[in-house]
């Protein structure tokens, strides 16, 4: 019973941790180039797990050399893709749009694991994931369907739906790709390679002149999500569902968004907009009725 209101508890402020990221994306945007910050924040995330994982993922080496493709994949898509283009994207939207286009990946999760494995999709699933899309088109378009029909979009909303996709695509792989390794030794091996995949893509950064600026401030963003964002979001989030159970835990994907806007609007100073509350209107909606009938 303790422990089970120890993670209704917990439901309160897990929404606050995923959504940390999203903000501390905005508040750095113009001190640390989005490569840099995304490997900064797994890099330290990585050395922080391998005082408790390293032994045994180094026994379980042949294992880790069986999965190498599975886990690149995973980390360029996790770490890489989902890590730099959402910090590339903040640039150019704000961070109450980050939290409603990112609201959308249940959505995607569910359209891949059906096309890629079969899962069946129910009627009310698919009434939800048309909402869902309808939302996040309201978003990208500013609340304006003109800004569809001539193509006028914002570049960093495409750039976040991109995270998006590539994070749906994280969650389908993890999730139906077989591993020998625990949750805690896979999770530190995709780590490993996300950190491999964005080494390079840092290099390119470094020579097109991005250079991130090094003082109290962005260190402590770049240790807040290593810490926080990172490794005490999943952590949390992982409790919640060994002791609620899937569906419960759902409840944090629906209030992210809400989270990140008021959030956004205390800390920020981002006022919401129409568009903003007509999207959420259908984002969440669509986000409850896709997920609540799997």
């Amino acid at each position: 019973m303790r422990e089970r209101r120890l993670a209704q508890a917990l439901l309160l402020i897990c929404p606050g941790l995923l959504a940390s990221n999203m903000l501390v994306a905005r508040l750095t945007h113009e001190l640390v180039p989005p490569v840099a910050l995304a490997l900064g924040r797994w890099g330290l995330s990585l050395l922080l797990l391998l005082p408790f994982t390293g032994l045994a993922l180094w026994r379980l080496r042949a294992e880790v050399g069986r999965e190498w493709r599975d886990l690149l994949v995973l980390g360029g898509l996790g770490m890489g893709v989902c890590g730099a283009f959402v910090y590339i994207g903040a640039d150019a939207t704000t961070a109450t749009n980050i939290g409603l286009i990112y609201a959308a990946s249940p959505i995607l999760i569910v359209l891949l694991a059906r096309l890629g494995y079969g899962e069946r999709l129910r009627p009310w699933q698919i009434l939800g994931v048309m909402l869902c899309l309808l939302g996040v088109l309201i978003i990208i378009a500013r609340g304006d369907p003109q800004n569809l029909w001539w193509l006028r979009f914002n570049a960093g909303d495409l750039w976040i739906l991109a995270a998006t996709v590539a994070w749906a695509g994280y969650s389908v792989l993890l999730r139906h790709r077989p591993s020998r390794l625990s949750p805690s030794l896979r999770f530190t091996a995709i780590c490993l390679a996300g950190v491999l995949v964005l080494l390079p893509a840092w290099g390119l950064e470094l020579l097109g002149g991005a250079m991130p600026v090094l003082n109290r401030e962005t260190v402590m963003a770049v240790v807040f999500l290593a810490v926080v964002s990172s490794l005490l979001a999943y952590q949390v989030y992982g409790r919640i569902q060994r002791s609620l159970g899937a569906g419960p835990t759902g409840v944090v994907m629906y209030l992210v968004p809400v989270y990140n806007g008021a959030l956004a609007w205390l800390l920020l100073g981002e006022q919401p907009h129409g568009y903003h509350l007509l999207g959420a209107g259908t984002v969440l909606p669509g986000l409850y009725l896709a997920t609540r009938w799997r």
